[in-house]
């Protein structure tokens, strides 16, 4: 059987090594040109294809990928590739998107015999580019079973966890988790600070107990180390994801006491003009409005 044919729109931090494993296991590989020439010429170089336009895209493939910044990017993506698309094509985000635009777009595109799926990720890029990421599934069963070999050329383990829809749910929920943390560290380091704790005692006593985790170790990596690329996720992305949270809270009718005060903190951040920073330097921010430095800011010199 012919590997399926796989089309790829957001070659970027994360999506140039999810589309180099693609084509490194075998799968015919379309790219959608980009601003950014470095990643498509790189993997056009590696044997790729490069579409001008969305529709043409489709019109070349069985499944699309797309890895872009959330539903604002989505939407028109997926309408364009509807407009070129066949019977039988399976789109599948791969961003952090909205749980409800995605159930829309499956259930406007379905009776057309087009699958729309998610599968947001778990990772990073260094992740991507080894092929060890996660991924949560969102789609009809036999959905599922037609793009699952295709996903597993990027990811390690991929969970199918419902309906198309239900990946995007999980993703928003396993960031509101690793943010909420962010935000619970830097309240804590600069707390700490008040009263002349500094973040390296501070670390002797949360690493290797049961509050650790890799979350933790790669925040606080920046902490200690100043390392900006530790764990490269920008605070306004962070923010993007926390006003998903809230929007499926609203959605659902759901109290969301927790997550309205940590969107609040990124909303913050990015307010300060911190949106380019990354993750573990929301422990600069809070430590600046409580009066106290954890270390060194490297952007500040």
């Amino acid at each position: 059987m012919e590997p399926a044919r796989i089309g790829f729109i957001g070659v970027g931090l994360m999506g140039h090594g999810m589309a180099r494993n693609i084509l490194e296991k075998g799968f015919p590989l379309t790219v959608l040109g980009h601003r950014n020439r470095a990643p498509v010429e790189d993997l056009v170089g590696r044997g790729a294809a490069e579409a001008e336009s969305p529709q043409a895209l489709a019109g070349q493939c069985d499944i699309v990928f797309l890895c872009v910044t959330g539903a604002a990017q989505v939407e028109p993506l997926v309408r364009a590739l509807a407009e070129g698309a066949s019977k039988g094509l399976h789109i599948v985000d791969c961003s952090t998107s909205e749980p409800t635009l995605t159930m829309a777009l499956h259930a406007e595109l379905a009776p057309r015999g087009i699958q729309m799926c998610d599968a947001p990720l778990g990772g990073t890029p260094a992740n991507a580019a080894d092929g060890t990421l996660s991924a949560m599934v969102g789609a009809e069963p036999d959905a599922f079973a037609r793009v699952q070999p295709a996903i597993a050329a990027f990811a390690a383990r991929t969970i199918h966890v419902g309906a198309p829809g239900a990946g995007h749910t999980m993703k928003l929920l396993n960031n509101f988790l690793s943010l909420g943390y962010g935000a619970i560290y830097a309240e804590a380091l600069a707390l700490a600070a008040k009263v002349g704790v500094t973040p390296q005692p501070f670390d002797s006593v949360i690493r290797g107990s049961r509050m650790d985790c890799g979350f933790y170790q790669t925040y606080m990596k920046y902490v200690l180390e100043r390392d900006e690329n530790a764990h490269r996720f920008t605070l306004s992305n962070a923010h993007k994801d926390m006003r998903y949270v809230n929007n499926l809270a609203t959605a659902t009718g759901a109290a969301n006491f927790v997550g309205a005060s940590v969107k609040n903190i990124y909303a913050a951040a990015e307010g300060l003009g911190r949106g380019a920073w990354n993750v573990p330097q929301i422990s600069d921010v809070v430590a600046a409005l409580n009066g106290v430095s954890l270390g060194k800011i490297p952007q500040e010199g």
